[in-house]
């Protein structure tokens, strides 16, 4: 039987930076809930597509396409879905908390991406109250 979540509790269970932690799944997806700050790294996540939700704080994304290099700026409470096929680089500002949809599975880092810096987590998901 399921219980209701609340994600500032969930957030609060743990401190790692851009470290998403599964809160629960819907269908075949999972939602996720992660701290950020600073920058994560250019990406693709090839067949799906990635909706964010800025839960704190203020979250940029850096996009690459057809037309050109843009960045949307994402503030509390803001939702955006980055296409799939679309290269992409979240950063964050100031430190920021968000909630991401996307298929059980996918890599954090997408199919294709730059080098993996140390400060962020490669993973398919971790369930939450597990450590990194």
């Amino acid at each position: 039987m399921s219980e209701p979540i609340s994600l500032d509790k969930a957030l609060a269970s743990f401190s790692e930076q851009w470290s998403p932690r599964i809160v629960t799944a819907v269908n075949d997806y999972d939602v996720r809930v992660a701290k950020v700050e600073g920058e994560h790294v250019w990406h693709v996540h090839d067949d799906t597509d990635e909706f964010f939700l800025v839960l704190d704080g203020e979250l940029h994304i850096a996009l690459r396409e057809p037309a050109g290099e843009r960045t949307v700026v994402l503030p509390r409470g803001s939702v955006f879905t980055v296409p799939r096929g679309t290269e992409h680089k979240p950063y964050a500002p100031v430190p920021s908390a968000i909630l991401v949809l996307e298929p059980t599975g996918t890599s954090t880092v997408g199919d294709r991406h730059d080098e993996v810096p140390d400060h962020v987590h490669a993973t398919t998901g971790t369930p939450l109250g597990s450590g990194r």
